[in-house]
């Protein structure tokens, strides 16, 4: 599109309103009457020039403040929909999730697991809206701070008259020999720190330009900040995960790449007792026991190199007992005790008998957390697990489990002896054995279970902290930046003897108006007008009221 020439010489680009050097109205179809609309210097913003390809159409959608605030507001909404009910991540269950959602929370679980909100902050949507958040921040502001930023560096001192009086400050009076209170304002000025710039006998005093970059640099931070949390989805930066090891085993620490392993030894639970005085004998009175210590004792390891599908070799890397806000802190992970299980059932040990001798012929032990399909017992006696339901239940008359939990473990065993080759069917649970093919000559008989304790530990790193700070300081920079400072200029023309006064700032127009007021005391050159405030007390006039002030 055609550039636009100024009578003053100076190239605008299409679409601009005001000129950027003298600030003469340069759209035709401005109301010349009207008071200056100055937000962006009346500078050619390219969402308002543009609009044919596809890029101007996206551009245009996502400079727009409405969609912008659109996308804030549905973010926020999706936010604290997903804190009606614990996400995914913070849950320490041995059970499908939906399961989980339906059983807990009924027709409302099912809903909300449905929708996607028991990991709303993993979602493929959320992330979406957190983008499209961002898209919009850099568009909105690279869409009005160019501009603006142009403008204002092109700016000349001697300006439109046109320019002057359609500022919400001026004023205009026939003054002769006006250069001894040019002087006296030019010094009021400076000892305010306003930066005075002359030419051809006009005057042009700017303080406080850096406040209007305040909602951009706002704009930056929180890009900042939404960028530090788009990274907590990429690999690396983030880990928030569960790990439930019982005592005595080892396993690879979640999001590690199995660079790490642990060893719990123990868990601990500590109760207070009468010995602890009388601060809490009115609560163990009441409750019959109270919390010391939660406590894992393990061991970190590192693997070593090794080729693949090779048991992992572990270098011993220390000792620790992690506890209640004492996690274990190693390589920008952190290790914290959150959860524990005790005597859950680990093993349990059957033996085979002869139903009608009595006799048995070997025991078989099943690892609950990894049971083995078969159990030779030699001398032709073998056992096989056919079926395995850690916490069984019965539906629809077929056995099932609720869980993977072993809260009641039931199991089917084929018992295979030299009388019965072809294998007899045993349905066997704790104090309970059913055979369902019929009588069998062979029993599972239950002999024992071991228990062992479980600890809930949470395994973190969080790489985006710091860009997140980052992003969090630079707003309030923003912030700060525009709420405590504002941008004030004062242009002071002569004209063929006559004086012209104008005043704009983005923000305080009383105080400002104030200060001008200060500025020109004492000199011939009048106060200033508020045009806006005369504006509406005429107005008022007009329509037959009384005016105030």
């Amino acid at each position: 599109m055609e550039k636009v020439k100024c009578e003053c010489g100076h190239i605008n680009p299409h679409g601009t309103i005001l000129c950027e050097a003298c600030g003469k109205i340069l759209d035709e179809k401005v109301n010349q009457n009207d008071l200056l609309d100055m937000r962006y210097e009346g500078s050619a913003r390219r969402s308002q020039t543009y609009n044919k390809t596809i890029i101007d159409k996206v551009w245009n959608f996502f400079s727009s403040v409405k969609v912008g605030v659109t996308l804030i507001v549905v973010t926020l909404i999706a936010s604290i929909i997903g804190t009606i009910l614990p996400q995914e991540g913070n849950l320490s269950i041995q059970i499908p999730v939906n399961q989980y959602y339906e059983e807990r929370y009924g027709w409302f679980g099912k809903i909300y697991y449905a929708l996607g909100f028991h990991d709303v902050y993993g979602s493929w949507w959320y992330l979406l809206l957190i983008a499209s958040i961002g898209v919009s921040l850099v568009i909105c502001s690279l869409d009005r701070v160019i501009p603006l930023y142009k403008a204002l560096k092109n700016q000349k001192v001697t300006r439109n008259s046109g320019f002057l009086k359609r500022q919400r400050l001026f004023i205009e009076k026939q003054i002769d020999n006006i250069d001894g209170d040019m002087a006296i304002i030019k010094e009021r000025l400076t000892k305010k720190r306003y930066k005075v710039m002359e030419e051809n006998g006009n005057i042009l005093a700017e303080k406080g330009r850096f406040s209007r970059w305040g909602p951009y640099i706002n704009h930056i931070g929180l890009i900042i900040f939404l960028i530090g949390a788009m990274l907590r989805f990429a690999p690396g930066f983030y880990v928030n995960e569960a790990l439930w090891i019982k005592e005595g085993d080892t396993l690879a620490v979640p999001g590690t790449n199995k660079e790490y392993y642990l060893t719990n030894h123990q868990f601990i639970m500590e109760l207070y007792d009468e010995s602890a005085g009388d601060v809490f004998k009115e609560a163990l009175n009441q409750k019959g026991g109270i919390v010391k210590n939660y406590q894992s004792n393990i061991t970190l390891y590192k693997a070593e190199e090794s080729l693949p599908g090779e048991k992992p070799k572990l270098h011993k890397l220390e000792d620790y007992q992690i506890q209640v806000n004492k996690p274990l802190k190693f390589d920008q992970y952190a290790i914290y005790q959150s959860s524990y299980r005790l005597n859950e059932i680990a093993k349990m040990t059957f033996s085979l008998t002869n139903k009608e001798s009595g006799q048995t012929y070997g025991d078989i032990t099943i690892d609950l957390t990894n049971p083995k399909e078969n159990y030779d017992l030699g001398n032709g006696y073998r056992v096989e697990l056919m079926s395995y339901f850690p916490d069984f239940q019965i539906v629809d008359g077929e056995p099932s489990t609720k869980s993977s939990k072993p809260v009641n473990p039931a199991f089917a065993f084929k018992m295979v002896t030299p009388e019965k080759p072809q294998g007899e069917v045993s349905f066997a649970a704790i104090q309970q054995t059913i055979e369902p093919m019929g009588e069998n000559k062979y029993k599972m008989t239950f002999k024992s279970v071991d228990t062992v304790n479980y600890s809930g530990l949470t395994v973190r790193k969080d790489l985006t902290l710091p860009i997140i700070a980052l992003g969090g300081v630079i707003f309030l920079i923003g912030v700060a930046q525009g709420s405590f400072w504002y941008h004030r200029r004062i242009w002071l023309k002569q004209e063929n003897g006559v004086v012209l006064l104008a005043g704009h700032t983005n923000k305080n127009w009383y105080g400002f108006a104030k200060e001008v007021e200060t500025i020109v005391h004492g000199t011939r050159i009048p106060v200033p007008v508020d045009q806006t405030l005369l504006n509406e007390k005429e107005g008022m006039e007009e329509q037959g009221g009384e005016s105030i002030g």
